[in-house]
């Protein structure tokens, strides 16, 4: 029934027609056609033979699926121009030849083609997703009903009774409207639906099309029966062979059962190494898998150093960023794991990427597997917005986003006993959230101070060009470590440099670069080319003046970050800057001694935006 109103409502849609020379054809139309290859549509009415009236109403239906997928990669209803629907069907048009399809489509199946222009006549005025948005609501009975799988009876009446409501609410607000149930199946398929219009239960539901599957049921039934038959007589002979497999069939299933309580009691034991008063949830893979469909390359966001990240959204609306460790076992030890864990998760700052929850699993196809989920940051990382050349930031969004990280970092020294040392201050792990506030990520690397210990011994970790010197030569970890890294960090979103430029191997750490500028009197030299003219140069200068005092080379001349902080809005002086030692330049990263440290090299840029793992969306 909810079928055949849906064929009915997309029979009466006009599609247009003006004839196009075939060198032009893809090029002005936006619609892709791949689909009528790929889609398993009942061709046969269209064929010699078939019934011509239903053949169009198929025909008008796979139309309306390119239209769907057209609504959710641009957000405009219907096409723009006449050249283009006249592109489009005939385009349309030679595709179906392939199927051997002969039936003109001019004037058998389609009318004007005005019809299928983008006009606000057609639906109270509605061209686009946000108009719609703002018609129909930002929330309508169609997004609740016409989700997932639509195969269920009751699921597709629901999204047919939705879409009656909703077109009736639009024609209410314009009487003259035409189209406003078409545009109803459209938003349905192509935006609602979490499977898209081609899919096989969404398009059988909402556009009609008669699948290739319901029409040979009936000789699949029978070529099941002979099957069935066949191995019925031939049951007997194989008697013997079917009982050496369930033999080992029972083996194998025992061998599994095995290798499930073995797994079942390494995600224990992990589980029961992090303390029972952490505030993190742990989350089912399931519940993992379900919120990014399985871990689908279109919700990936990017890959670092420790894994990949996926875009996932949880069933109550929340939106989150999930980062699958693909570290071994060797380079990140589950006590390490839930070490990360704790530290996280003791962690409550404005100004810090706070971890929702974690997960482990263990099995034997898929091994042992580690998640972590964090809030989902819109606006990608500090390092996007800087280094990729689009719009550039302002001043006072700078500003803002250099004093939260200062804030943020404070807090981690002075805010949580025992104090928290990042090890892995850069652009790539300040993300931006909605409003553009700075939150410090990707606390992988994190290390505890140790009551009445000035430092702490270990093995060396971070980013190349963001390390101070005694922690990168001696493995010396203080809090004014994160302090050098802090005034790179500074320089970099000042001057719209990066550390180092890998394209010059003689040129000099950003650092030096700004203190020689200093020291040479060319104080604009530093500043982005954007904001040069943008903001008072005093203040400007006063962070530049900081900027190069918590790069410094000499620990004893770094300020605490609470003094860096006071500094930066003014409250204390900020002292003379002192001379530095000879600039460290590419070739000094090389040497011998510098090889033998272990440190990260910043993430290159990957599909989605950057190295957005740790560097957009969230923290690797």
């Amino acid at each position: 029934m909810p079928n055949t109103l849906f064929l009915s409502a997309l029979f009466f849609i006009f599609i247009p027609f003006i004839s196009s020379t075939n060198s032009t054809i893809n090029s002005s139309c936006p619609l892709d056609f791949t689909y009528l290859q790929t889609f398993p549509w009942y061709t046969q009415d269209c064929r010699v033979g078939g019934d011509p009236k239903v053949c169009c109403q198929t025909l008008r239906s796979l139309l309306g699926m390119g239209l769907s997928n057209y609504l959710k990669k641009t957000s405009n209803f219907y096409l723009p121009t006449p050249e283009s629907a006249s592109s489009c069907l005939t385009l349309f048009q030679s595709k179906l030849a392939a199927f051997s399809i002969t039936l003109p489509l001019v004037p058998s199946c389609f009318n004007s083609s005005n019809e299928l222009l983008n006009q606000p006549t057609s639906c109270a005025g509605i061209r686009t997703i946000k108009d719609w948005s703002e018609k129909a609501g930002p929330l309508t009975q169609l997004d609740s009903s016409c989700q997932g799988d639509m195969s269920r009876l009751t699921q597709c009446s629901s999204c047919l009774d939705a879409g009656m409501k909703i077109t009736s609410q639009l024609v209410s607000l314009a009487p003259n409207s035409t189209k406003c149930f078409y545009f109803a199946i459209f938003y349905a398929a192509g935006i609602v639906n979490h499977f898209g219009a081609e899919d096989s239960r969404a398009a059988a539901c909402i556009l009609g099309i008669p699948l290739a599957s319901d029409q040979d049921f009936d000789k699949k039934r029978s070529h099941d029966s002979i099957f069935k038959l066949v191995f019925g007589l031939f049951g007997a002979l194989f008697g013997v062979l079917v009982v050496i497999g369930l033999i080992c069939l029972y083996r194998m299933w025992h061998k599994k059962r095995k290798e499930k309580e073995f797994h079942d009691k390494f995600v224990s034991s992990v589980r029961s190494q992090v303390s029972p008063n952490v505030g993190a949830t742990w989350y089912r893979v399931a519940e993992l898998e379900r919120a990014t469909e399985g871990f689908s390359p279109k919700n990936f966001i990017g890959q670092g150093g420790y894994g990949v990240v996926y875009k996932g959204s949880f069933a109550n609306g929340s939106v989150v960023a999930i980062k699958q460790i693909t570290e071994d076992l060797e380079s990140m030890r589950d006590e390490e794991f839930c070490n990360e864990v704790e530290i996280i998760s003791k962690i409550r700052h404005r100004n810090l990427l706070p971890l929702r929850g974690c997960c482990v699993a263990s099995d034997g196809l898929k091994g042992t597997r580690r998640y972590l989920v964090y809030d989902y940051m819109p606006n990608g990382s500090l390092s996007d917005h800087l280094f990729n050349h689009g719009k550039k930031l302002t001043w006072p969004q700078r500003k803002n986003i250099i004093l939260d990280v200062a804030k943020g970092l404070a807090y981690l020294h002075y805010g949580v006993k025992p104090a928290i040392y990042h090890r892995d201050i850069k652009t790539t792990n300040i993300l931006l959230d909605s409003e553009m506030k700075a939150r410090v990520a990707d606390f992988g690397m994190a290390k505890q101070s140790v009551e009445g210990q000035s430092h702490l011994t270990t093995r060396v970790a971070g980013t190349y060009g963001y390390l101070a010197p005694e922690y990168a030569l001696y493995g010396q970890l203080t809090e004014k470590s994160d302090v050098y890294s802090f005034g790179i960090v500074i320089l970099e979103t000042m001057s719209g440099k990066k550390v180092l430029d890998t394209s010059n191997p003689s040129s000099p750490l950003i650092a030096d670069f700004a203190w020689d500028s200093v020291k040479s009197g060319n104080m604009d030299a530093i500043f982005d080319e954007s904001i040069r003219d943008e903001g008072p140069k005093g203040i400007m200068e006063r962070f530049v003046r900081v900027g190069i005092l918590c790069a410094h080379v000499m620990v004893a001349l770094r300020p605490t970050m609470a003094q860096a902080l006071k500094m930066l809005e003014g409250d204390i002086d900020i002292p003379k800057l002192q001379n530095r030692p000879l600039p460290f330049i590419h070739e000094s990263f090389r040497s011998s001694s510098w090889r033998s440290i272990s440190t990260s090299t910043p993430s290159s840029k990957t599909s989605t935006g950057s190295s957005k793992a740790s560097t957009s969306r969230m923290a690797i």
